[in-house]
């Protein structure tokens, strides 16, 4: 075993930061990382393997044994434990489903307890013991995300459950060494105007769009505005969408996931509901108006949780909102 990369803690910036919320994946940082801790989360195990491989559940159990794939790389496996603070597991899954997203990763599986096949897949999963890691086999949710890079695929595993009071997260993540994580400062004179989430590495408005996508995997669609609230496109033109359509039929084995993004007006759950209509609305133009198939276009929202600006100002809040395309890369 090595030791493991520091842990980054997060102050409660805002209300809305429950700990779902915190689990933020620092897609702007390096590759991959395991989540940030709440402040209020318990460390109950942290473990790494410099480089081994694990096999990490694919499907649900099916009568006679669970599918998976055999992932290789350095392995952490971390577990933490919070209060549930009015949360389920379902809100919990969900904040690190929306970040996993926003980070580039392609969600390729996930289920809960009876659906995924109770007490044999559970007992299938590389899950630490109790009493770091409490699964209740009616109340838990898996999900398994990848990102594929030229060198390779960097994989994370999510298994959430609960006890009465408390959320119990096993975060298993398989791939590329990780980098330390971020110092985060806990003395800031103005909390609102932080970014939930760090912003991406590269710009995603620098070059071409065709240029965007395949230097970086993703880009800001520009010109695809909308106001505070509204998720309906207007008339047009829009330029950008004409030529993410030129990219597709110039790149027929590609693929796009479009992540819609608001500002901070509001909770959210509306503005993840908000964000997934605006992705919606992009990709109705494309494939009703440009001729796109619908099977090459997927739509997803994160909310807030993925600012480009600060959110504290007018110009800020209108640049978050906003759409990008992101390039799905697996298989």
């Amino acid at each position: 075993m090595t030791p493991p990369a520091p842990l980054a803690r997060v102050p409660a910036l805002l209300p809305v930061l429950a700990p779902a919320l915190v689990l933020a994946l620092w897609p702007g940082r390096a590759p991959a990382e395991v989540p940030a801790l709440p402040e209020t989360a318990t460390v109950a195990a942290d473990e790494t393997e410099a480089e081994s491989s694990l096999r990490l559940p694919t499907a649900p159990y099916d009568g006679q044994t669970v599918p998976t794939l055999r992932a290789e790389g350095a392995i952490r496996r971390l577990v933490w434990q919070a209060p549930l603070d009015g949360q389920g597991t379902l809100q919990v899954i969900d904040g690190l489903k929306a970040q996993l997203i926003a980070g580039g990763y392609r969600i390729a599986f996930q289920c809960a307890a009876a659906g995924c096949g109770g007490f044999d897949f559970r007992f299938a999963t590389d899950t630490l013991p109790e009493p770091a890691m409490h699964v209740d086999l009616g109340d838990f949710r898996y999900l398994l995300a990848e990102k594929v890079r030229p060198d390779g695929t960097d994989y994370v595993s999510l298994m959430v459950s609960r006890s009465e009071e408390r959320a119990f997260v096993q975060v298993t993540r398989v791939g590329r060494p990780e980098a330390p994580a971020p110092v985060q400062s806990t003395k800031s004179p103005d909390p609102a105007a932080l970014p939930l989430i760090d912003a991406p590495a590269g710009p995603a408005t620098e070059g071409t769009l065709a240029d965007r996508l395949d230097r970086d995997g993703r880009a800001v669609l520009a010109g695809v505005d909308f106001a505070t609230g509204a998720s309906n496109l207007d008339g047009g033109p829009f330029p950008a969408l004409d030529t993410l359509a030129d990219y597709l039929r110039a790149h027929p084995g590609a693929r796009i996931v479009l992540v819609g993004h608001t500002d901070t007006e509001g909770g959210l759950a509306g503005n993840i509901a908000l964000s997934k209509k605006r992705a919606e609305a992009v990709r109705s133009y494309l494939v009703a108006t440009l001729g796109v198939p619908a099977d090459r276009v997927a739509a997803e929202g994160v909310g807030f949780l993925a600012p480009l600006a600060s959110n504290a100002t007018d110009s800020g809040r209108r640049e978050n909102r906003r759409v990008e395309a992101v390039l799905d890369t697996a298989q």
